[in-house]
């Protein structure tokens, strides 16, 4: 467990760089009262809180790159223990998740805690567009390693990453969740190419740069990335220094679930009396949120509880 100076604390935050004047382009997220508040209300065994944590990281570094008013939603499924994580990132810096868990997970970390899937990344461009979505296998012991190769795999976009998450202590305060990422993509034109990312690289001079900067990134450390008393714009100088670092706005993010009573209340008018009086519990019908865990309460029609 690290130990984080009381008066020193951590905003929520994704900020964008780039590595000299160079095509490699990456981002490095932040995260503290966002991730804290996500894992508290889930209360899950510390392994399968990890893994979700890192899954927060990987769609706020993902989902900062929209350029559209959208969501990006990543979701694994497997066999294991914890058969479903899923997070996702609204436009405008709004993180949620959840996980499925149905399985004794003594001594298994990481995706194992999975087992054996897929993992599906879904970009949704909201109503009247056409959702993106790939596919790939849940390859790696880590999350980091089952997300660069979905970008390989999926869409050709050379990508090294590292995340972490923890709980962090000082001194008269409880235990606090951090999380922490980085990436780096060679983007060979602004705003990346994903029809020609892998091309170019292999066939320039780029591939000496490329090489360097993801092999920087894996040194990173776990504590560089969740430690608040080192700033994000610290990591990026020590790992880039040499080639010089371009730093950009940082984006803020958050954590904030997308129900609400009148979502709920719609689901429940398609269901006749009979379903209706099943769900019934003490005179009302209660449904919890599966993603931020607020209860909302319902009278035995279907319609509002009164307060």
């Amino acid at each position: 467990m690290a130990t984080a100076g009381a008066t020193q604390e951590m905003t929520d935050f994704v900020l964008p760089f780039q590595v000299g004047d160079s095509a490699v382009r990456g981002r490095i997220v932040r995260l503290s009262a966002s991730v804290d508040d996500i894992l508290t209300r889930h209360d899950f065994p510390y392994a399968v809180s990890a893994l979700l944590g890192e899954a927060v990281s990987l769609v706020a570094l993902m989902g900062a790159a929209l350029k559209f008013d959208g969501k990006l939603i990543f979701q694994a499924q497997g066999n294991g223990p914890a058969s479903m994580i899923v997070a996702d990132y609204t436009a405008g810096g709004a993180l949620r998740a959840t996980a499925k868990v149905s399985g004794d997970i003594s001594d298994i970390k990481d995706t194992a805690l999975v087992g054996e899937g897929h993992v599906v990344m879904t970009i949704d461009q909201g109503a009247d567009m056409e959702r993106y979505q790939g596919v790939t296998p849940l390859d790696g012991e880590r999350l980091e390693e089952t997300a660069v190769a979905y970008f390989m795999q999926s869409e050709q976009i050379p990508t090294a990453m590292r995340l972490s998450v923890g709980r962090l202590s000082a001194p008269g305060e409880p235990d606090r969740w951090r999380a922490g990422g980085i990436m780096t993509q060679f983007m060979p034109s602004e705003g990346g190419s994903r029809e020609r990312g892998t091309e170019i690289l292999l066939g320039t001079d780029d591939q000496e740069s490329w090489d360097r900067a993801a092999a920087f990134v894996q040194t990173t450390e776990d504590d560089e990335l969740i430690d608040p008393s080192i700033a994000a714009e610290t990591v990026l100088y020590r790992l880039f220094h040499e080639d010089g670092v371009r730093i950009f706005d940082r984006q803020p993010v958050r954590a904030e679930c997308s129900c609400n009573a009148e979502k709920i209340e719609a689901v429940l008018a398609r269901y006749d009396a009979p379903e209706l009086a099943d769900m019934v519990k003490d005179d009302v019908i209660t449904v919890t949120c599966e993603f931020c865990r607020r209860d909302y309460r319902f009278n035995a029609d279907g319609g509002p509880a009164p307060a």
